[in-house]
């Protein structure tokens, strides 16, 4: 089933956000995968699997769940199965608003070139990316010691940052 990003401006009960998320997805017939909540709880972003994202954004709407955004995504540099099973630490969510002009392949070609420099920044592992099918964004999960070494790695691999995020680790939100 195809990889479907939500992006919500939580209320105040991110839990309960979280847990209502979880339950209409799978009620709406799709898998929770994963969501990450900002450390200052002013977004969420939720990655569900579903073969009809309709039904999910209708169910999520008839719960009362407001998303600014449900688009298809594509897991870059993990496996969906990896993340299920091991659920990596993540500290850190770097969006990036891709250039018009930048396709899939060449995005993916400059990905793959560029990922091995991530070693010269070793107190930063990138974890996994997110990115929308539609070429306007992508997500960019590492687990870093604080900002500045996120910086250094993006700066390693001559990717820029339009927004940096720590996240919020006391929030678990996955599909155990």
């Amino acid at each position: 089933m195809p990889l479907f990003l939500a992006e919500i401006t939580p209320p105040a009960d991110v839990e309960g956000l979280l847990a209502l998320v979880q339950s209409t997805v799978a009620a709406a017939g799709g898998d929770f995968i994963e969501a990450q909540v900002t450390a200052d709880r002013g977004r969420v972003f939720v990655i569900v699997d579903t073969s009809d994202a309709g039904a999910v954004q209708a169910a999520l709407a008839g719960a009362g769940v407001g998303i600014d955004a449900l688009d298809q995504v594509r897991l870059v540099g993990a496996n969906l199965a990896d993340i299920k099973e091991n659920r990596p630490p993540t500290g850190y969510l770097v969006e990036w608003d891709i250039p018009a002009g930048i396709t899939m392949d060449a995005y993916l070609a400059r990905k793959k070139e560029k990922s091995p420099l991530y070693a010269q920044v070793p107190e930063t592992t990138f974890q996994r990316t997110y990115v929308r099918e539609d070429m306007m964004k992508c997500l960019c999960f590492y687990d870093a010691p604080d900002e500045a070494a996120v910086v250094r790695a993006r700066e390693v691999v001559s990717t820029p940052i339009d927004r940096l995020h720590k996240l919020d680790s006391s929030v678990v939100a996955r599909n155990d």
